[in-house]
């Protein structure tokens, strides 16, 4: 599953990186995805909307199984 999730961030990054952001897997467990927003998105105040309309909704979309999407520090 881990392997699963990295492909779809992959996809998700370019985007982040175009805005001098990124992110980084921390853990999948029970279909939470656990991830560490970095540069740009670390304390950005749209950074919630970033993680839950942009980078949940891409891996949902692509894996179903997933529940949610939470950032760690």
């Amino acid at each position: 599953m881990k392997d699963k999730v990295e492909k779809v961030l992959a996809k998700v990054r370019i985007a982040l990186q175009q805005d001098g952001g990124d992110i980084e897997l921390v853990s999948v467990e029970d279909g939470v995805v656990k991830v560490r927003l970095k540069g740009a998105c670390c304390g950005c105040p749209m950074s919630q909307v970033t993680l839950s309309s942009f980078v949940e909704r891409e891996l949902k979309k692509e894996l179903p199984e997933i529940k949610k999407v939470e950032a760690v520090m």
